[in-house]
């Protein structure tokens, strides 16, 4: 007994050793104190090989492609990221052309080219603010650093088309600040560009400057008139191709409307409609309004003076029944309607008012006159400058489909009007006959003289 005893624990000491010889891992997988299991489940493994001896998660190897997953643009972000860079070159175009004519024209006919400028500029931050607005939560957390740089550039364009149509005012015969402003614009504009493409990259957006084919409708003045109180609005827009299953020949229209104007001007235009003399009767006066964007509506603040007369034995003899003040609130809210038209609904969301002109306006005919009127007007103003029908080729009139439509500001506190729409033509020969309008070259041929500002 003593001697098997004696021999045993040498016999179970080769044993353990040959275990430990056969089975490495497994001794060195306690040593972390996961047993067995947890050394496979974590990837222990060997110290060389393909094993990771710093003992990190295999899960994270994958945590960059997961970010750079993450920050991948959709299909059609990739489109609409295209056309921002598109409407910034054509931005960059139009200050080319306001630097080359600035020596040579008068300050009149400049003005007006200053306000075409303006519409270009204003164009490119809308398209680029529109971009950066739909971006996933995600996507603006990893991308957030060049999301900076543009909104600080986008600031400073503001700043610099503000300062570039104030020199255009002056009336120096040589102005040496004209130029100085119009290069500062020009080179924030090549780097707003710049970032726009450095965005794309972050995005895997290939930079190309053919933007999935984008057309680009070049800003045309329209002049609306409101009793002698003439509105001018300038349009721009894209026509692009969209690759739908089934389908050849759709393209997706984008037509955006400067309001900036008629905000300007929103107390005299209103004015016109909305005041009201009756020496029996009713007495309104409009004494301020104000415009502005709320995305995707838009908000109007009118402020009013009212008087309410009777006359007693004849009209030579009125007397005031009541008097006061009062101001509202009337939310505009874009739409398209079945027939394919722009539509504004309004709603009065506030009435500060007491007494009896805070009834007639919060429940009276008085809100509801002042409410309709103040639709109507924006709507006439937003419906003429964005008709499609001045801005497509005859040819296209028949396949235009307005889809959506909304307010957006753009910067500065200015209003736009985007409209959204599609065009799906029969066949290749029609899709070519309309893009050689659109672009002014036909078919193997050479770039046509541009065509007039469309004249209203």
């Amino acid at each position: 007994m003593f001697r098997e005893n004696r021999h045993g624990p040498t016999t179970m000491a080769l044993l353990l050793s040959a275990m430990l010889l056969m089975f490495p891992f497994r001794a060195t997988g306690q040593h972390g104190g996961g047993g067995m299991g947890g050394s496979l489940a974590g990837g222990g493994g060997l110290s060389g090989g393909t094993g990771i001896a710093s003992g990190l998660d295999t899960k994270d190897d994958l945590k960059g492609f997961h970010d750079a997953l993450a920050l991948q643009a959709t299909r059609p972000q990739i489109s609409q990221l295209k056309l921002m860079v598109k409407s910034t070159e054509v931005a960059s175009s139009e200050v080319q052309a306001f630097q080359e004519r600035a020596a040579n024209e008068n300050r009149t006919d400049l003005a007006e080219k200053a306000k075409t400028l303006s519409a270009a500029i204003e164009q490119a931050r809308a398209q680029d603010t529109a971009f950066l607005e739909q971006l996933s939560d995600r996507q603006k957390s990893g991308l957030k650093e060049t999301i900076k740089k543009l909104n600080r550039t986008d600031s400073e364009l503001a700043q610099e088309i503000k300062a570039l149509n104030a020199e255009v005012t002056e009336k120096k015969v040589e102005n040496p600040g004209l130029a100085i402003s119009a290069e500062n614009l020009k080179t924030s504009l090549a780097s707003f560009r710049d970032q726009q493409l450095g965005l794309g990259d972050e995005m895997s957006v290939p930079t190309s400057n053919d933007a999935e084919g984008a057309i680009i409708i070049p800003p045309a003045k329209t002049v609306v008139n409101f009793d002698n109180q003439p509105i001018t609005i300038v349009t721009s827009g894209t026509v692009s191709k969209v690759a739908l299953p089934g389908t050849q020949n759709t393209f997706r229209i984008e037509l955006t409307a400067n309001l900036a104007d008629l905000q300007q001007n929103i107390t005299a235009v209103l004015r016109t409609q909305i005041n009201h003399s009756d020496p029996c009767g009713e007495q309104i006066t409009l004494q301020n309004a104000a415009l502005t964007p709320s995305t995707p509506t838009s908000v109007v603040l009118a402020q009013l003076h009212y008087e309410r007369w009777a006359c007693f034995g004849g009209r030579g003899n009125a007397n005031e029944m009541a008097e006061g003040n009062g101001s509202m609130e009337i939310t505009l809210t874009p739409a398209v309607a079945e027939d394919g038209t722009l539509r504004v609904s309004p709603s009065i969301s506030r009435v500060d008012a007491e007494g009896l002109i805070g009834d007639l306006l919060r429940s009276g005919t008085l809100g509801e006159t002042v409410r309709d009127q103040v639709a109507a007007s924006v709507l006439s103003a937003a419906r003429q400058g964005s008709d499609y029908k001045a801005f497509l080729p005859a040819a296209a009139l028949g396949y235009a489909k307005l889809q959506q439509a909304k307010f957006q500001g753009i910067g500065a506190g200015e209003l736009s009007v985007v409209l959204d729409g599609s065009m799906q033509l029969p066949n290749d020969k029609v899709a070519a006959t309309i893009e050689a309008e659109l672009t002014g070259v036909k078919p193997g041929g050479a770039a046509q003289p541009e065509p007039a500002q469309n004249p209203r």
